[in-house]
């Protein structure tokens, strides 16, 4: 099923069907190696003393600080909710304690820009019907082994919002992703539904516009895959991946796209730079 420009009308007919689609060996060990090779090297840079950003979707508050905002054009470091013991000292080493590093890789960093910007990427993204693409985000995600986190059922739409609704999430597994170590899990379909809340940011601050309605887990499907697979995600598709609880992490590099041919960029997304 893997492809190097354009999308068989079969893969687009499944897109289309189930709001996601698998493309298997998508990039080489060696593109992998690169990026996880240069997510080391900024690892090992990073003094953390400057900041203790907390990451999660649980807790949305928490994303609401003056670092988490200016991420959308630098290159951030978060961790995960449980990497503190009590008296607020890591419980681990940092390289193990990160829940991801955003939201500007694909601008900052020359090794993702080449993927992010990449021809196969571009081919994709026009036979998903893209005039003129611009990806919003880009983020490295660790789900680090024992303490990954939880992310909870949404819409990539409620946090990158146009009108007309063109985001496209590509979510790049750079090592295996299985049940076990918290893969992905979607409902396939549920984009037909659309949009059931939005994300936004007022002289309130940062919030749900309201609550997002309950989900039965056995609609949910694992989307397990090898590494060097993407998987591409409407903006409407609801999914989810739960902790890992395992000893393998379960890196991933993950873009999000829209279209900015007649398109408006909503001035209550929680990014404001485009």
């Amino acid at each position: 099923m893997g492809i190097v420009g354009n999308l068989s009308p079969d893969q687009l007919q499944f897109f289309n069907s189930n709001g996601f689609l698998v493309i298997d060996s998508f990039c080489s060990p060696e593109e992998i190696d690169a990026m996880r090779n240069r997510m080391e090297q900024l690892l090992d840079d990073f003094d953390y003393s400057s900041t203790t950003s907390i990451f999660s979707t649980k807790n949305q508050q928490r994303t609401s600080d003056d670092y988490f905002y200016e991420s959308a054009e630098k290159v951030s470091f978060f961790f995960e909710e449980k990497a503190f013991d009590d008296d607020g000292n890591l419980k681990q080493p940092k390289q193990l304690s990160i829940n991801k590093v955003g939201h500007a890789l694909h601008e900052a960093e020359p090794v993702f820009r080449r993927i992010s910007c990449s021809e196969k990427m571009s081919g994709l993204l026009s036979s998903l019907g893209y005039r003129r693409p611009v990806i919003i985000q880009s983020m490295y995600i660790f789900k680090q082994p024992g303490i990954g986190g939880e992310v909870v059922p949404h819409q990539d739409n409620s946090f990158l919002y146009t009108e007309p609704q063109t985001c496209t999430g590509l979510w790049l597994a750079l090592e295996d992703a299985t049940i076990i170590n918290g893969c992905l899990w979607a409902i396939p379909g549920s984009q037909k539904d659309g949009l059931v809340r939005r994300f936004v940011r007022d002289e309130k601050g940062v919030h749900f516009d309201r609550p997002f309605p309950p989900c039965d887990q056995k609609d949910f499907v694992p989307i397990e895959v090898k590494a060097g697979t993407l998987v591409v995600i409407h903006g409407d598709l609801i999914h989810q991946s739960f902790e890992n609880q395992s000893s393998k992490s379960r890196h991933a590099y993950s873009l999000h796209v829209v279209d900015t041919n007649g398109c408006k960029w909503a001035q209550d997304n929680w990014s404001v730079d485009e």
